[in-house]
């Protein structure tokens, strides 16, 4: 059992290699990745809430940059005038501050309209917990999967941050792309069909089913399930890249097909995937479901997003261990 989906491919040696291509944190190649996109599409418009970074990136695309100042609702609403304008505006923010900041404009402007507004959001979940408790998105995907309209896609490395950007461009309606903060290891190694709202299995197998969202929580999965193949026990992995909407399909074949699930997320364990899931599984499913998560209260802890995902009980051991108990192995 390995971290990652598939071997690497041979890179030719005028080229980067897959590694060089996809290293770094998720929000710098959707950035390169819009440029790109840019230079092609004059339609295309990067709205920025003074994140850092973007204006250099645009320096000569002067009239596809607006920086707004640390102003979330007013990014909100003008990338909402712009898309009902004919553009097709990216507007960037902490993931905190679009969910709960400029929630009204989120709902209203954006998904009120089904506007084709893209929004990326960095710092999603605890990746911002260096900053303090002001800056935890551990709310945001229970805020944002409310809103009719609105499409909510989790990347869970880079490459999968790449392919959510370039799929957005042609997906209809509004679009929130949570990214995290720092750099986060690899999840896939070569290309994949990336499809919004289809699950993606990392691993085969028919004892418990772990569901993660989300960079962490996806390795994390991954290397609960090799622990537990190392002790006989058949794991299958789904990365729900796409909280919103859901892969119900997926859902409902892990429910028939193995005897639990475990969602594993950088979320509280109320309103997000953890719940998601449940939803769907208390409907037509009739499997036990255990949420790995962060724990329904606020913290005034401060550090790195690996400590306070420790901190709240995020961890491969606990993932393993809800497996092993719904799996009926007892330790």
């Amino acid at each position: 059992m390995t971290e990652t989906v598939t071997a690497p491919e041979e890179t030719p040696a005028n080229e980067p290699s897959w590694e060089e291509r996809y290293e770094g944190p998720t929000r710098d190649i959707c950035r390169r990745t819009l440029v790109e996109l840019a230079r092609r599409d004059p339609r295309i418009m990067c709205v920025d809430s003074d994140v850092g970074g973007l204006e250099t990136l645009f320096a000569d695309l002067p009239g596809q940059y607006v920086n707004v100042g640390i102003a979330e609702a007013n990014l909100i609403g003008m990338a909402a005038g712009m898309a009902a304008s004919g553009l097709m505006p990216f507007a960037h923010t902490l993931s905190g501050f679009a969910a709960a900041r400029a929630c009204e404009q989120v709902k209203v402007d954006v998904a009120g309209n089904n506007l084709p507004v893209r929004i990326v959001a960095t710092h999603g979940g605890l990746s911002a917990g260096h900053y303090g408790p002001t800056h935890h998105a551990a709310d945001d995907l229970g805020i944002l999967r409310l809103m009719p309209n609105l499409t909510v896609l989790v990347p869970a490395d880079t490459v999968e941050a790449e392919q959510a950007l370039l799929a957005s461009v042609d997906h209809p309606g509004p679009v929130f792309i949570r990214l995290g903060r720092s750099t986060t290891p690899l999840v896939y190694r070569e290309p994949y069909e990336y499809r919004i709202g289809r699950a993606v299995t990392l691993a085969e197998g028919e004892g418990v089913t772990l569901i993660a969202t989300g960079p962490h929580p996806v390795v994390m999965a991954l290397r609960a399930a090799g622990a537990l193949a190392a002790e006989g026990i058949g794991v299958r992995v789904l990365n729900m890249h796409t909280v919103k909407p859901l892969d119900e399909e997926a859902v409902l074949r892990a429910a028939a097909e193995t005897r639990g699930i475990v969602t594993v997320e950088d979320h509280l364990v109320v309103g997000g995937l953890g719940s998601a899931v449940c939803e769907v599984v208390a409907a037509r499913g009739g499997v036990p479901v255990r949420r790995i998560g962060v724990p329904d209260r606020f913290t005034d802890r401060v550090g790195g997003e690996l400590d306070l995902l420790e901190h709240a009980g995020v961890t491969p051991e606990n993932i393993a261990a809800e497996a092993r108990s719904l799996a009926g192995v007892t330790t």
